[in-house]
């Protein structure tokens, strides 16, 4: 890394409260503010400006001047939200455009005199590093080509096993790309196969993934979402066969703006240059022979934002850490989700790794309906689990936290929310999510939600038998309604029950 880079990286290693993370990129500049507990940070703020600093930059070789004024007004108020909100550190990131641009050096000037910050201006490396360790977070696993497509650039990294190997970027960025080939896909192809030619590393042994991240592949995501009648309008981790995805980017790149504009949200601005962006898309899926695509909600900002965090705190798992923060901040009584993970997991002595994680998310999250309306709670529930803005998640992981989350809160796991999603579960996860969600929901009503009484009680699962396990010494556990939950827990676990007195 550069020295700057490498200095802005140190500085505050160690920093708590509140990071904000200001990505001048090629086409938008935006302000992602993160609060820093003590566990992985949560994004609290986050908005873009649309400044197309690259705009004409391919026949210039400069900044656009309204791109730049643009630019100026929108760090303006970013940094004064910044000092607003709190942000004990912020960090001025640049990009693609400003790191090929004959006056970029120019520009960075400006901006440091007026606001008294540094601006690191990544390389094409540094940029494409930052964006794998943001995607690792969420796929700490993952295995094959990384693509960031940008406005100004397309960075690539090769990923074995959620190791960076190597690393490489092009001038493909979906509005350099348009530009350079005259509004034209079919020299727009001519001009991607000539880069990826010589980009040899990028053939990978097939059935490895293809990772993408980058705003306009998020916007690329909705659409297949919509086109493929997808149950879950989720984008981060949303994964797909890469036959398909290579059929509709083709499809996408040869259709009209107007057509685009009848099928989609895209913004006016954003559905000019998607068709270039698709073209890219394809042309990656064919070179690196991937198996699937997957797309990811996170990317260099999150990379970059980690460079502060302790080396302990960077490898936490941000499905358990958002869960964790995200229970302190909303439950009642403080009756600790992984206490009540431990008293369900007699229910299923054999779960494996992914099964263990996910029930521990659900009872992490299990009182956060506490405030809602009655009528509404379990509904609600389940949509906010559904929709949670963590990394680490996959679509089955959102259905099953949510479902048993729906469950918990006496929510049918036949109703009509959870049926538009079910078909991401298998019949046996299905039957999970029903039995821990009910036995969750027991471990509620016996404590009250309340600490220090659940772990008077216990599980025991005896072959076809589940037993429960109260004090006879005291009465705080004796109730009609625990007796009929109880019931229906060895209901829908197709076994008979009894309840013990110690």
């Amino acid at each position: 890394m550069t020295e700057k880079a490498l200095r802005m990286h140190t500085d505050l290693i160690t920093v708590s409260g509140r990071i904000g993370i200001v990505d001048i990129g090629s086409n938008t500049v935006r302000l992602v503010i993160y609060d820093v507990p003590d566990r992985m940070p949560v994004p609290m703020f986050n908005e873009k400006a649309e400044c197309r600093l690259v705009e004409g930059m391919s026949k210039t070789g400069t900044l656009s001047p309204a791109g730049v004024k643009k630019a100026i007004n929108s760090l303006r108020r970013f940094v004064r939200l910044s000092q607003a909100m709190g942000v004990e550190k912020l960090d001025l990131i640049a990009t693609a455009a400003v790191r090929d641009a004959t006056d970029g050096a120019i520009f960075v000037q400006q901006i440091e005199s007026e606001f008294s910050i540094d601006v690191c201006v990544l390389s094409g490396s540094e940029e494409a590093e930052l964006s794998a360790l943001g995607l690792i977070v969420g796929v700490p696993k993952a295995d094959g080509i990384m693509g960031d497509l940008g406005g100004g650039s397309l960075d690539l990294v090769c990923l074995e096993k959620g190791h960076c190997k190597s690393y490489g970027t092009m001038p493909l960025g979906h509005l350099r790309l348009q530009e350079m080939a005259e509004n034209s896909i079919s020299k727009a192809r001519v001009i991607i196969a000539e880069h990826f030619s010589a980009a040899k590393w990028l053939e990978q042994p097939p059935g490895k993934n293809l990772y993408l991240t980058g705003g306009v592949m998020r916007a690329i995501a909705r659409i297949f979402i919509e086109q493929m009648n997808y149950p879950l309008h989720v984008v981060d981790n949303f994964t797909m066969r890469a036959d398909d995805a290579l059929d509709l980017s083709r499809l996408m790149s040869g259709l009209s703006s107007s057509t685009l504009r009848k099928i989609s949200t895209l913004p006016p601005t954003r559905v000019k240059s998607v068709p270039y962006a698709t073209e890219v898309l394809g042309s990656l899926i064919e070179v690196t022979k991937a198996s699937h695509v997957v797309f990811s909600g996170f990317g260099m900002r999150e990379g970059q934002m980690l460079q502060h965090l302790p080396e302990e705190m960077r490898h936490q798992d941000p499905l358990i850490a958002g869960a964790e923060t995200l229970a302190e901040r909303t439950g009642r009584f403080s009756l600790n989700g992984a206490e009540v993970a431990n008293w369900v997991s007699p229910l299923f002595p054999t779960s494996n790794e992914e099964d263990v994680r996910r029930t521990l998310a659900a009872c992490l999250l299990s009182d956060i309906g506490w405030n809602e309306h009655p009528d509404y709670r379990a509904e609600h529930s389940f949509y906010r689990a559904l929709r949670l803005p963590f990394a680490g998640l996959s679509h089955a992981d959102r259905v099953f936290i949510a479902a048993t989350v729906f469950v918990r809160y006496n929510g049918d796991p036949n109703a009509k929310v959870v049926n538009d999603v079910r078909t991401l579960l298998d019949p046996e996860q299905l039957g999970k999510v029903d039995s821990i969600g009910r036995a969750i929901r027991l471990a509620h009503t016996l404590s009250g939600s309340a600490p220090g009484l659940l772990s008077l009680t216990s599980l025991e699962r005896k072959d076809k038998k589940l037993i429960l396990h109260l004090p006879g010494y005291s009465r705080v556990f004796q109730s009609e309604t625990v007796d009929r939950r109880f019931r229906g827990l060895c209901k829908s676990l197709g076994i008979s029950g009894s309840i013990s007195k110690y």
